[in-house]
């Protein structure tokens, strides 16, 4: 049975890797707690939109590392909520041999700039099941998002990164 190391790791074993071993949907839920009496509304609903960031290396596998990037919708009509969906994509990732001061923008800016693009598809499709007009996800600087992080740890301490959009 052949190899199965990269060509470049056999070659040279400390070369970086950075592989994508599997990109899934972790979780997704649509809520309509006040179906269907609130479907008659008129009125246009108010949108929120959440996002967030995690990441943690799986102890089991040194080297691999999931990085979910999770997203809350809520719609609301004056006080009452129209629907809630939540949907968490994730990527197994395999990171090896980065220089410390790379591994964190390779996990906060990389990995969710390759899950991003899937988790708008699944939020906008399980809106569109539930029967609503579908809600775009914009366009994320997961690079801008990763700086202004960094500058809030340094400011007042750790957070998770999350972006509010209200529109």
């Amino acid at each position: 049975m052949a190899d199965q190391q990269p060509l470049n790791q056999q070659q040279n074993p400390t070369a970086p890797i950075f592989n994508i071993q599997r990109v899934y949907l972790k979780e997704a839920s649509l809520e309509q707690p006040n179906s269907p009496a609130i479907l008659l509304e008129q009125e246009q609903p108010a949108v929120e939109i959440t996002l967030h960031i995690s990441a943690e290396q799986l102890a089991q596998q040194p080297g691999i590392h999931e990085v979910t990037v999770a997203a809350t919708v809520q719609t609301k009509i004056k006080d009452k909520t129209l629907f809630l969906a939540e949907c968490k994509q994730a990527g197994i990732f395999e990171i090896r041999n980065l220089p410390n001061d790379q591994m964190a923008p390779v996990i906060n800016v990389v990995c969710p700039q390759i899950i991003y693009p899937y988790l708008r598809g699944n939020v906008s499709d399980l809106i569109v099941r539930g029967g609503f007009p579908p809600v775009h996800l914009a366009e994320i600087n997961f690079q801008a998002m990763y700086e202004q992080q960094q500058a809030q740890q340094q400011a007042q301490g750790a957070q998770a990164p999350a972006i509010h959009n209200n529109g």
